[in-house]
């Protein structure tokens, strides 16, 4: 959907007119095209104090075809080509006195920063440090990336990588991701990785070939886009959604050369009816995303059970009953598997009138926490991706006003698009991805509420 600001901010006029009242210019995000390269121009690469990671994230991008320039002088002297990503390994950092290195790398690269640039910090994770001086310096890079997220501008994004110890084999990726268009609309995470066993050999325009993926709520809006991505990616697409959506699942399934299967997820056999589907039909499934949600919006005082039940039911025990049967079923889950969970960022901020839905979405961020080491034992993941303020035709029929503050409180200025939900969701459903587990990825633009 247009965005009738940023287009008119970045006309001729506008951009004039804008400039001289001092308005904000959202800018055109660098989203993901098949077949594109992973950046539009170069990086740099630098190191606080002796990190672990540089000569890897060299390799990374050597094998993407990135060219990597040297560090960019303190005085800002140099090389004066613009730069598509700044990358900085900090594992390294002992203590707070080293965060003047990551300073001294990261003043002077920002300013030659490209439009849609990427920022990407990789270091150990606080838990893991040996001492509270440690532990306060790499916690530090966290507060210092949502900073910087919120200082760039033009398409920008920063993000942050921890890397504990063995899990080194586990960042080729995320890395990718983060530097990609993919990651177009999400600025300011952290993502903890693990160590596991990465496949090599990943088709970077197909890397979910031969995958058989679920997408729950696929009839429109979010999940439409889901089951588009997801078989753009290479990936079979078993679409679900309810009975009454079944013109529009099945139009999404017929445009996608999926399979739409028409289901009640909250009914009381929803679970062993679609495990037998996926049996008989695709031999077990890959992928499952729990994207099917509703919202019954009222103040608590005023709610009635009715809304707080279906809620309940729809958006958090589904999700509990369908995951927890597939992981019971024998050999219907495959080896590998993906569960990708859609909560919000109502569940991680809050928002009036929304009390059972953001409790829901807050239930599925523990469902997620919880289940990750039993999903690691099996050589699979689990993770939820939190959709800030998405443009679909739901929001469209908000009042003006209550849409343009929605869309605008934001590092990027604008509402996401469903596709940067998709992208996101993709990602994790990787099998590249299988270091990221158990974890909650915002898709919202670094959201200035609830950030």
């Amino acid at each position: 959907m247009s965005d009738w600001y940023r287009d008119f901010a970045n006309s001729g006029v506008g951009g004039t007119l804008t400039k001289q009242l001092g308005l904000p210019r959202p800018a055109v995000l660098r989203r993901y095209e098949p077949g594109e390269p992973l950046l539009p121009g170069p990086a740099v690469i630098g190191s606080a104090e002796e990190g672990r990671l540089r000569e890897q994230l060299s390799s990374v991008l050597k094998d993407a075809g990135v060219s990597v320039l040297s560090p960019v002088a303190a005085d800002g002297s140099g090389d004066g080509e613009k730069l598509a990503a700044v990358l900085l390994d900090a594992t390294g950092l002992t203590g707070p006195a080293d965060l003047a290195a990551v300073h001294d790398f990261l003043a002077p690269a920002l300013k030659r920063l490209r439009p849609s640039a990427r920022v990407l910090v990789l270091a150990d994770p606080p838990s893991a440090a040996p001492s509270p001086a440690e532990a306060a310096a790499r916690q530090a890079l966290d507060g210092l990336v949502r900073s910087i997220g919120k200082e760039l501008r033009n398409g920008a994004t920063a993000n942050l990588i921890y890397v504990p110890a063995g899990a080194e084999g586990s960042i080729a990726s995320p890395v990718r991701f983060f530097l990609s268009g993919r990651s177009a609309y999400v600025d300011g995470q952290t993502v903890t990785l693990a160590g596991a066993d990465v496949p090599a050999g990943e088709d970077d325009d197909k890397p979910l070939a031969g995958k058989v993926a679920v997408v729950t709520g696929a009839a429109r809006g979010i999940g439409a886009s889901i089951a588009r991505v997801m078989a753009r990616d290479g990936a079979h697409v078993v679409a679900v959604d309810i009975p009454m959506a079944g013109q529009s699942l099945a139009d999404v399934a017929n445009e996608i050369g999926g399979t739409a299967f028409q289901l009640d997820i909250t009914a009381a056999d929803a679970a062993p009816r679609l495990i037998e589907h996926l049996r008989e039909r695709h031999a077990g499934v890959d992928i499952v995303v729990h994207n099917a949600g509703i919202t019954r919006d009222k103040l608590l005082v005023n709610m009635d059970a009715e809304r707080w039940n279906s809620v309940m039911a729809v958006n958090l025990q589904a999700q509990l009953d369908i995951t927890q049967a597939l992981l019971d079923a024998d050999g219907v889950l495959k080896a590998g598997a993906r569960i990708v969970c859609v909560t919000s960022q109502s569940g991680i901020s809050g928002n009036r009138g929304q009390t059972n839905y953001s409790a829901s979405k807050a239930g599925i961020i523990g469902m997620v926490r919880a289940w990750a080491p039993t999903f690691a034992q099996r050589g699979a993941t689990i993770n939820a991706v939190a959709p800030g303020f998405i443009v679909t035709e739901m929001t469209a029929k908000m009042p003006f006003g209550t849409r343009e503050v929605g869309s605008r409180l934001n590092s990027m200025q604008q509402g996401g698009l469903p596709v940067d939900v998709a992208e996101t969701i993709a990602w994790l459903s990787q099998p590249g991805s299988a270091g990221v587990n158990g974890q909650v990825v915002r898709v919202c633009g670094q959201s200035l509420i609830g950030a």
